[in-house]
Formats: structure tokens, C-alpha cells, sequence
């Protein structure tokens, strides 16, 4: 253990500051990481990884792309907050509203957590209802009323929920398995009339890859249509990396909110939730539902995601992104058939996941057994050792950007291979 790891455990919980990066559901401990650049990160001891992790998602060009770096450090020569608008709020939100056309006004605030949580607020305020509906393996964030049965690093603890929620906070929520319009239905027939939202990551992306079909997503948007709930679409992950417009655009469903994470900033501390104005304007101050946040908005995420977005939409950006990532699930699955290893990748744009376990992709947590964990833990620090950095639990994705090369795809494929061959 590095000296270092040695300090960050005696000051930090668990050595630290979000729990999956500990290390706990695979072998080995975790390399502390002093810089990144393009596809790569590397550690404090100098060894250079290629990236499948991206920070969990937002970095879609790759680290310190340099449109988004000396965007960054004009705005900082101007200031770090203001805690006032700046003209960069406007820019970023008339850019997102571009790729939302089911939206007409966006709340910047500092997290996907909080755009979450600020969402279900708003949903409550406008319906005059206090129940909210999730679904099994879907993680939200970390707010209190969306800790039941959540996914991301409460599957790798093997938690259903947290200490610390209210039995009567946790008692809000009413959760779902995905992919069963029965059970949506029958819930909605007896409480229908007490359901705010529903909430919904429209690409489970949490507790594993979890793809919907098209027809379980549009009943839940008939069904609170009929019963006046709102439906949200939790695209904290999805949200401009799958395309454009994320999900919505994939679907051609539109729900009333729509909540983007980190990505809609570069990397920053950026969440942000979009609407119609009919809903979005009962947000304070001009209506009752209260929301605020110092750091929303700063000049420095939003220059960050002005240029973000910027570069995405350069011609041929997202088909060179597709292009990567089927080379990347190609060779994986590849990999697995030659070795005779039961699993498989699935993909929907650059968001990928490893499955080490026979028969079809499930859509639903329920269907991914336990013995896949195992598997996963074994492989990840093979991985590790050859150069190749994959987030540290069988549930979570990975992701690829625009900095990862047909080189370093070939580089993770070839060490994915030779990963396999040393677990027989």
C-alpha cells in the first residue's frame, strides 16, 4: 500500500471521497491517480492506464481536451463564481434547449444528485402529490426519498437502501421492477391518484446496462398522462452521449422533466434539470417550489460546457463515436467466444458493459446473478495490471470518448484477451 493511500485512509472515510472508488467489490487497492490526458489517466507512481471509467460518464472528449481546458482558464481570469448570472448560463442553456426541443427553460445546479432531487421537488409542488415511483436497480443520486433499492454503489455494497433515510422519507417512494407494464399499471390503478412522478432512467445504466424496450417506456408516459403524475427522465448518464438529445431523441418519447449530470459541463460540478415553462416557471422565484444554489451556474462550468458542446457538434462526432465503440464491443465479445467465456457486451452508443455470465443481457437488476460479480472482480485486476482502467464494480459501464484512438481500443481488446486467458 502506498504511503499516500496510507494518509488518505486515516483523514478521508474509507480513504475516500465516494465510495466505489475504495475498491471494495475487487481485488487489489486503488491507484491514486495524479494526472489524465486524452484516453489515459496515470497514477501518482507514474504507470499510464487507458480509460474506460471517464469520471463515470461526462467526459465525452476525453481528459483535458484543450478547446475545453483554455476555455476554462479564460473564465477563471474573469472569476471563479459570481454568484450572479453570467452570460454563459444563457449560451450553455439555449444550447441544451437546442438538443431538448421538448424543453423551454433549464435550472443549472451543481450535481446530478441535485438536479434529482430539485426535479421530484418541482414534480410534488406542481401536482399537489407526494409519492414518487422508481424502479429496481435505478440509481438517482443520493438525496433520501431515492435511496430504495438503488443501484450504482449501493449494488456493489450489496444495499438496498441507506442507514440515515426515514422509514417515513423511504415510505414516498414506491419501487418497480423494470420492464413489466403490469406491475406499472397495477400500482397505478390502486394509488394512482397519490403518484407525482415517475422516475426513470430511459437507459438503466447503474445496475449494469439495463436496455428498455421502446413499449415499457411509452406505457409509462400513457400512464401519467391518464393519471396526471409526471413522468421524469433520469438521463444523468444518457443525456447528450447516446446522441444529441439523449434518450428522448432515441425514443421519441418526451417526458415532462428531463435531468442532465456532468456531462452538460464538461466534467465540472454540473447537474441540470429542463422542463416545459408551464412547470419549470412554478421553480422560484417565480413560483412556490424553492431551489437555489451559490455555485449554479458558474462562469467556469458553463464555459466548460459551451465548448463541450460546441465540439460535439462538429460533423461526424457521434457516427466516429458509434464507429469506436462497436470496434470495442466487437472485440470484447470476440474475445470471450475464442476463450469459451460465458458473457456478453452490451452497448448503446459509446456506453458499454461487460456481463460475465451465460444466456441473454437481462433487463431487469433481478436477472443478473451473483456469481457475475465474482467473475468481474477477477478480471478487473488482470485488467489493471496490463493498463487498462475499468470501474471498480460488475454493475458499473464504461464509457468511451472521442480521445480513444482505434489504437486503444486495439490496446484494451489485446488485454482483454490476455486477461481471459490467465483466469483459466
Amino acid at each position: 500500500m502506498s504511503d499516500l493511500l496510507q494518509r488518505a485512509r486515516r483523514v478521508l472515510p474509507g480513504g475516500v471521497s465516494s465510495p466505489v472508488r475504495a475498491f471494495r467489490s475487487v481485488p487489489g487497492d486503488p491507484p491514486i491517480v495524479a494526472r489524465a490526458e486524452g484516453a489515459c489517466v496515470f497514477d501518482v507512481d507514474g504507470r499510464r492506464f487507458v480509460d474506460l471509467v471517464g469520471s463515470f460518464g461526462p467526459l465525452i472528449l476525453g481528459h483535458a481536451h484543450p478547446a475545453v481546458v483554455e476555455a476554462v482558464t479564460r473564465a477563471a481570469r474573469d472569476g471563479l463564481t459570481f454568484g450572479a448570472t453570467c452570460p454563459g448560463e444563457v449560451e450553455l442553456a439555449e444550447r441544451v434547449l437546442a438538443r431538448y426541443p421538448c424543453a423551454e427553460r433549464v435550472r443549472f445546479v451543481s450535481s446530478g444528485t441535485e438536479a434529482v432531487m430539485s426535479a421530484v421537488r418541482l414534480a410534488r409542488g406542481v401536482t399537489g402529490r407526494d409519492s414518487i415511483v422508481k424502479f429496481e436497480g435505478c440509481y438517482h443520486g443520493h438525496s433520501d426519498g431515492l435511496l430504495v433499492k438503488a443501484g450504482s454503489g449501493l449494488a456493489t455494497l450489496g444495499t438496498p437502501t441507506s442507514a440515515g433515510v426515514p422509514e417515513g422519507v423511504a415510505a414516498l417512494t414506491d419501487v418497480l421492477p423494470l420492464d413489466d407494464e403490469a406491475a406499472a399499471e397495477e400500482l397505478f390503478r390502486r394509488k394512482g391518484e397519490r403518484i407525482a412522478a415517475v422516475v426513470v432512467e430511459p437507459l438503466p445504466a447503474n445496475h449494469g446496462l439495463l436496455v428498455q424496450r421502446s413499449v415499457f417506456l411509452e406505457r409509462l408516459r400513457t400512464l401519467c398522462d391518464e393519471h396526471g403524475a409526471l413522468l421524469l427522465f433520469d438521463e444523468v448518464i444518457s443525456g447528450l452521449r447516446v446522441a444529441p438529445g439523449g434518450m428522448v431523441e432515441r425514443t421519441g418519447i418526451e417526458p415532462d422533466l428531463v435531468t442532465l449530470g456532468k456531462i452538460v459541463g464538461g466534467g465540472m460540478p454540473v447537474g441540470a434539470l429542463l422542463g416545459r415553462a408551464r412547470v419549470m416557471e412554478q421553480l422560484a422565484p417565480g413560483g412556490p417550489v424553492y431551489q437555489a444554489g451559490t455555485l449554479s451556474g458558474n462562469p467556469l462550468a458553463m464555459a466548460a460546457g459551451i465548448t463541450t458542446l460546441d465540439e460535439l457538434a462538429r460533423p461526424g462526432v457521434y457516427a466516429r463515436l458509434e464507429s469506436s465503440s462497436a470496434r470495442l464491443q466487437a472485440g470484447l465479445a470476440g474475445a470471450l467466444r475464442e476463450r469459451g467465456v460465458p458473457g456478453s457486451v452490451v452497448r448503446v452508443g459509446s456506453v458499454l458493459w461487460l456481463l460475465l455470465q451465460p444466456g441473454d443481457a437481462p433487463r431487469a437488476s433481478a436477472g443478473i446473478r451473483a456469481g457475475a460479480a465474482e467473475r468481474f472482480g477477477a478480471l478487473h485486476a488482470r485488467m489493471l495490471a496490463a493498463g487498462v482502467w475499468m470501474a471498480p464494480s460488475a454493475f458499473e459501464v464504461a464509457f468511451l470518448s472521442t480521445a480513444h484512438t482505434e489504437s486503444h481500443v486495439d490496446e484494451i481488446v489485446a488485454a482483454f484477451a490476455r486477461s481471459l486467458a490467465s483466469l483459466e
